[in-house]
């Protein structure tokens, strides 16, 4: 329980409807999701106007993945800890802000600063995922979180629609400052409306394990997004992969041995738990490929022999059907999810995006192909996202919500970053006669994209049904206690 000040001055904001809460975080998430993908199709742009190689460009996405990676669990703990609405109004304010540095960059190292300082953003998921427990009916919360978690999906494929039509008639630095203004927007709406945590753990931050977690996480990442440049069996990437391996070791050990520990390793182990991460992780493979291959696939010029030669913003139409897809599907996620359940759900997500992935390696050569697919893969993201945080917030006690649901989008996070350097690897091996790649590189591609996605319909086999979970979360605070 908060003591009498905080409740006194939130007394007010504790009689909103939850709808009203929702709309507030739905309109966070959907921003911040936006900003992971908003650069992508406008890294040429931006590449032109800094004056930068596309290897330091590439930067602009690592430096936001990295930051978001490490962040995002450390902000869901803390959460927890002092309050989830004074930690999601910081986490907006430092959002607006990064955007704002982004906006105003003269350079690509001030640029990739504020991309950095974006990356807290992460944090609003977790926390949001944690308010819709702590405030909504209980049987609302699965039909809340599912929503919020979809906009995970629906913002990032709004991110690859977009910037075609802003940079077109604007500049690139509007994909900042449009999403700086909705941020502070959201942030007012946040104050006014979203009550203070009625549920908080105290403790402290183990910071001995978050360095040793950011260097691991960090290490890991940028060996995988310089692959490109360094070459998977490089000694730079295997040394780093390694070392940041070993890092990630002490990380784990440490968390065991630790009385308060940052993140919960009893939690981690829990089948629920480790089974939905997993299955984030093949889901983050195939999201964040569709994100660099798809778009770069139908600007190839027709000349190639498979290409559309689509301009940026044309290109961005041929993701538009992912993107109504699952605007359709999130706010049906609630429905959804008290009839088919989170489980039923995620399994039917994973099957669609698996069966999306294989029409795009299949048939790829009339424009209608290539909608179809989107349109499959908007369905499938839309679906599985919507169960995958419903399913670890099932698992978990109510105080390690943010934590849990944190750690699960960090893994999406890495399994987008490794999908998309496997894919790019594929593609930049097949160069053809003309200097373009071939149309085998495209297809092995969205073969491996496919490949993820099967295992991740097997792994979802595993996964408890609720009433399993439950029982296991029992028996796992019985234990502890």
């Amino acid at each position: 329980m908060n003591g009498g000040t905080d409740t006194d001055a939130h007394t007010a904001p504790q009689r909103v409807h939850y709808n009203v809460i929702l709309i507030v975080l739905s309109l966070a998430g959907t921003t911040f999701a936006m900003l992971q993908s908003l650069v992508v199709p406008a890294l040429p742009a931006i590449q032109h106007a800094l004056h930068t190689s596309e290897s330091g460009v590439a930067w602009i996405l690592t430096g936001y993945l990295l930051s978001a990676s490490v962040l995002t669990p450390i902000l869901g703990r803390v959460g927890d800890m002092i309050g989830k609405e004074r930690v999601l109004i910081a986490v907006l304010l430092v959002l607006a802000f990064g955007s704002l540095v982004s906006a105003l960059a003269p350079s690509l190292g001030v640029m990739i600063a504020g991309r950095v300082i974006q990356g807290a953003g992460g944090g609003v998921f977790p926390l949001a995922f944690a308010i819709v427990r702590d405030e909504f009916p209980r049987e609302r919360v699965a039909g809340g979180i599912g929503l919020i978690s979809s906009l995970l999906g629906i913002g990032g494929g709004l991110g690859l629609v977009l910037p075609g039509v802003i940079v077109d008639n604007l500049s690139y630095h509007w994909l900042f400052w449009l999403p700086m203004f909705a941020v502070l927007v959201t942030t007012v709406l946040t104050v006014r409306y979203i009550p203070e945590s009625p549920v908080k753990t105290p403790g402290r931050i183990n910071w001995r394990a978050a360095l040793l977690m950011s260097v691991g996480l960090s290490a890991v990442l940028i060996a995988i997004t310089q692959t490109s440049n360094w070459g998977w069996g490089s000694a730079k990437t295997l040394g780093l992969i390694a070392a940041g391996s070993v890092v990630l070791g002490f990380w784990i050990r440490t968390e065991l041995r630790a009385n308060e520990p940052l993140i919960d390793m009893a939690m981690m182990r829990i089948r629920g738990v480790w089974t939905t991460n997993l299955v984030a992780f093949l889901l983050g493979v195939g999201m964040y490929a569709s994100f660099v291959v798809i778009p770069q696939f139908v600007e190839t010029p027709r000349v190639s022999g498979y290409g559309f030669g689509a301009s940026i913003t044309a290109a961005g139409l041929f993701m538009l059907p992912a993107a109504i897809v699952q605007l359709l599907v999130g706010p049906a996620s609630g429905r959804l999810e008290r009839r088919l359940g989170s489980l039923n759900m995620l399994q039917a997500g994973t099957t669609s995006t698996f069966l999306s992935f294989l029409v795009f390696a299949a048939a790829h050569d009339q424009r209608w192909h290539i909608y179809a697919a989107a349109a499959l893969l908007g369905l499938g993201i839309g679906l599985a996202f919507a169960a995958l945080a419903n399913l670890i917030v099932d698992a978990v006690r109510q105080e390690q919500t943010g934590v849990a649901t944190g750690m699960n989008t960090v893994l999406r996070t890495l399994g987008g970053a490794f999908g998309a350097q496997v894919a790019a690897t594929f593609i930049a091996s097949s160069i053809g006669a003309l200097g373009l790649p071939t149309e085998n590189g495209y297809t092995l591609a969205f073969g491996i994209c496919a490949g993820a996605l099967a295992i991740a319909v097997l792994v979802g086999f595993a996964i408890p049904r609720r009433g399993v979970g439950v029982r296991a979360r029992v028996a796992a605070e019985t234990a502890a206690g």
